[in-house]
């Protein structure tokens, strides 16, 4: 960390949704000078949309980026993982942090590809774009006590942080977290349908929905109790709930949800092992 207790020079390689959530976050918390931000993308307007919004740099070379910062976040997706690598390799500081959350790459592609050993491989979800993620992650031992608490910084202005031991945690993050999202979307739009469906105006319908969502994530929170024992108290022998849920029980919700959860989870391991196939057959 820089004498003032901010972050030191960060160059984001990929300048997508999620390298914008970190922007975001991290100048909202006043952690960093707009300028000793740079994101890199290979579109130009991108990186001018960027540098409007926020008073960032933005350049379209990921070797230049990379070559100025303490801190490099590489926020691409994992197909690009096999172009970039060797793009940066040589170019990040010797003492520089990488800290990756590119989905199913394995550390040590990473550190194959890059040349370096101080790496973080993390994953966050997209709630981080309003400061209501949660971040897991992981560490290479190579990685200082002073990195440590510059990754926390950074992920802790994208909500909450997890750290695990093993990397293997990472693939399960990415199945449950990272693409969590998606599922309790597809739920509330479902749920909005329904309500459509029964006479409510699609804008009701949504106001209903979200606060209910909203509203039984907090009391779950806060109630410390068990899940199942929330949702027996909303459920009365025979009432309108437990008829609902008897539905959902025999439509195979729970087994519909998980085989989902590990399709995602199989993916990511899928994802990194092409990375990795890839990185290795280009080093031939």
């Amino acid at each position: 960390m820089s004498v003032d207790g901010r972050l030191p020079r960060i160059a984001f390689i990929g300048s997508g949704v999620m390298a914008e959530a970190m922007i975001r976050g991290l100048l909202r918390d006043n952690l960093i000078d707009p300028q000793d931000i740079i994101a890199s993308g290979p579109r130009p307007e991108r990186g001018q949309e960027l540098r409007s919004r926020y008073g960032v740099r933005a350049t379209v070379h990921n070797p230049e980026a990379a070559a100025e910062a303490e801190i490099v976040v590489l926020s691409v997706k994992p197909q690009v993982i096999p172009r970039v690598l060797p793009e940066l390799r040589g170019h990040i500081r010797p003492q520089a942090l990488v800290f990756s959350i590119a989905a199913g790459v394995r550390i040590a592609t990473l550190r194959e590809g890059l040349g370096v050993s101080a790496i973080i491989r993390a994953m966050p979800n997209t709630p981080a774009q309003i400061g209501q993620g949660v971040t897991v992650w992981t560490a290479t031992e190579e990685v200082t006590p002073r990195q440590r608490e510059q990754a926390i910084l950074l992920m802790r202005a994208m909500g909450e942080e997890v750290y695990v031991d093993d990397e293997r945690y990472l693939d399960m993050a990415t199945a449950l977290t990272g693409t969590g999202p998606a599922y309790v979307f597809l739920f509330m739009e479902a749920m909005v349908d329904a309500g459509v469906h029964l006479g409510f105006s699609r804008r009701v319908a949504e106001q209903l929905v979200y606060q209910t969502v909203i509203g039984s994530a907090l009391y779950a929170r806060q109630s410390g109790l068990h899940l199942a024992a929330l949702r027996n108290q909303v459920t009365s022998p025979g009432g309108t709930t437990a008829e609902a849920l008897y539905h959902l029980e025999k439509g195979g919700f729970r087994t519909v949800i998980s085989r989902a959860i590990w399709a995602a989870y199989v993916r990511s391991r899928q994802l990194g092992r092409g990375a990795a196939d890839e990185v290795e057959r280009l080093e031939r």
